[in-house]
């Protein structure tokens, strides 16, 4: 297929989606897999916003510009397997000589030196073309919709559900603000739970969007109707998820005058980017989008007067008896630099829920089916079963994705797995591509959210022991130990998540193949990427991590 014809069938502006099946577009399944992969992050089943290349976290792009896009494109088409991409910030900018191991991509986005760390300095570059916003999994290529957030939302209501009420969510209320690419996971993560759930944004679009897709239950234009139908749900424990059109801070306000409170309150709102992800109280979403542009700075205020009043409204929440927590979208940070002097009275959900997870290796494992046929994500979530029948955590979270979870774009997975368990389950996946139990290669990475991969002071690293949150060597380090152990892909970006200047992070993505090469890249892959974490926690003085390098053999000889 020559370069003008397969745009004009799989990426025409701004209408994207991935090749399925098993004839190959590019010379090798290793440059196929991140092509198929870049394309399903903006299809339209998947992105936020397409048409700015925007995948989630109101910016967070998979390129720069539709331009460079056809750039990465053709370089994918056309890369050999001696040699390797390069793409800055959303665009190609070299290839370079390299082998058959080693990675055929390298990225890197949004990093900038630390004192020039900054929203204004990165938007000055933006609008210059030289930059570009990657969150986290959307420049890096991994994002599988909402169940990739849905599984880690999961866990840590699970989480809640264990540490505050006694393992059961029936009869309980959890409220949020945001429902977006992020936010738009936590209705039916609740909803598993077996928790009523009320979720408030101003979009009616990205409400609609989850009722389609299956995550929430319910829209409501109407504040008195909403709290009428979660209330009933709480009282009869029906797992019922409401979105409602409205602003969470007048929302919370509500509440609190007619005194419902949550049983647990969150927020996914893009607070991160309070010019671009934030909407302040009293502006509708058209006014908004004018002042951004003609008042970038008198906007940013505005949002974070209205973040400040938000939290203020969180902490007296709080007083009230709910259960509050941050969920890693630098709010309080945001509220803080707004006038609330006492953001950080509520922790981060990291260190309330997830730090042990860590300390064991654990974090979200996500994998793709390149065929396109959503047979192959059944035959792989029972070949982990069959593999792993202890794992009872994640066999019931299987259980209930393959009933509840409708997927977005090419067909996906994702299950929280630790030390020693990832290798298993990618070498296990290879071995389904070599026997063809499945029908086409499998794309395996995950979130930059993992146990090694992340310093960020107000999320993933909040809190350590030793008091090292800042330090970044720990991200820079897995994305050595991963490039050298032959990932397919690999990258590192900054700000993901909490905004520019609060984080730094790393992410891979390898492919099962079916073939000897994948299998050796597979077993040094697997072992490096958890064993940072380990690595990382046991240097922090965490005893589990102590322990977990005694158990998995990587204590110094």
């Amino acid at each position: 297929m020559k370069f003008s014809e397969f745009i004009e069938k799989y990426a025409t502006h701004p209408q994207y989606h991935a090749p399925t099946g098993i004839e190959l577009h590019a010379k090798s399944w290793q440059t196929e897999a991140p092509l198929r992969m870049l394309l399903n992050n903006l299809d339209t089943r998947v992105a936020e916003n397409p048409d700015e290349l925007v995948v989630y976290g109101g910016t967070g792009q998979a390129a720069r510009n539709p331009k460079a896009l056809l750039q990465i494109i053709k370089c994918l088409l056309e890369l050999e397997e001696d040699q390797s991409l390069l793409i800055q910030s959303g665009k190609a900018v070299g290839i370079v000589r390299s082998h058959p191991e080693s990675p055929r991509v390298y990225i890197a986005n949004s990093n900038l030196v630390p004192a020039w760390a900054t929203w204004d300095h990165f938007e000055k570059l933006k609008k210059e073309g030289l930059m570009m916003y990657g969150q986290m999994t959307a420049g890096s290529w991994i994002y599988i919709g909402s169940q990739g957030i849905l599984q880690g939302t999961f866990e840590t209501f699970a989480a809640c559900g264990a540490k505050y009420f006694k393992g059961d969510l029936r009869h309980k209320l959890i409220v949020s603000g945001g429902l977006g690419g992020m936010g738009g996971a936590q209705p039916l993560a609740a909803t598993m739970t077996g928790a009523t759930f009320l979720g408030v944004d101003v979009d009616a679009e990205r409400i609609l969007k989850r009722v389609e897709s299956g995550y929430l239950d319910h829209i409501s234009y109407s504040y008195t109707e909403a709290i009428a139908l979660i209330n009933k749900a709480k009282n009869t424990g029906n797992a019922l998820s409401v979105g409602l059109v409205g602003d969470i801070g007048d929302v919370l306000e509500l509440m609190l005058n007619d005194q419902v409170i949550p049983d647990v309150l969150t927020d996914q709102t893009s607070a991160h980017d309070p010019l671009c992800g934030y909407v302040p109280n009293g502006i509708t979403l058209e006014a908004a989008r004018i002042l951004r542009e003609v008042a970038p700075e008198k906007y940013k205020q505005l949002s974070m007067k209205s973040m400040a009043r938000h939290v203020g409204l969180m902490l007296e929440m709080k007083n009230r008896g709910a259960t509050v927590f941050d969920y890693g979208n630098n709010l309080r940070e945001m509220a803080f630099q707004g006038g609330e002097k006492n953001a950080y009275d509520f922790n981060g959900f990291i260190p309330e829920f997830i730090r042990p997870l860590f300390c064991d290796g654990k974090g979200p494992f996500r994998w793709v089916a390149l065929s396109g046929d959503p047979e192959d994500i059944l035959v792989t979530d029972k070949a982990l079963v069959e593999a792993f029948p202890n794992n009872h955590q994640m066999i019931a979270w299987l259980q209930k994705a393959e009933k509840f979870v409708e997927f977005q774009g090419l067909p996906a997975r994702i299950c929280w797995l630790g030390m020693g368990e990832r290798e298993k389950a990618g070498l296990l996946f290879n071995e389904l591509v070599k026997n063809g139990k499945v029908k086409a290669p499998i794309v395996i990475g995950r979130d930059h959210l993992d146990c090694g991969s992340v310093a960020s002071p107000n999320r993933e690293t909040e809190k350590m022991l030793d008091g090292s949150d800042a330090i970044s060597d720990w991200p820079l380090l897995n994305l050595m130990a991963n490039t050298g152990g032959g990932a397919t892909w690999v990258s590192f970006h900054h700000g993901g998540g909490v905004g520019m200047g609060y984080s730094q992070h790393a992410g891979m993505v390898v492919v099962a193949d079916g073939t000897q090469r994948a299998e050796n890249c597979i077993r040094r892959v697997l072992h490096n990427d958890p064993a940072s974490g380990i690595f990382r926690h046991n240097d922090a003085g965490y005893e589990k991590a102590k322990q977990n390098m005694k158990d998995f053999d990587l204590e110094f000889k």
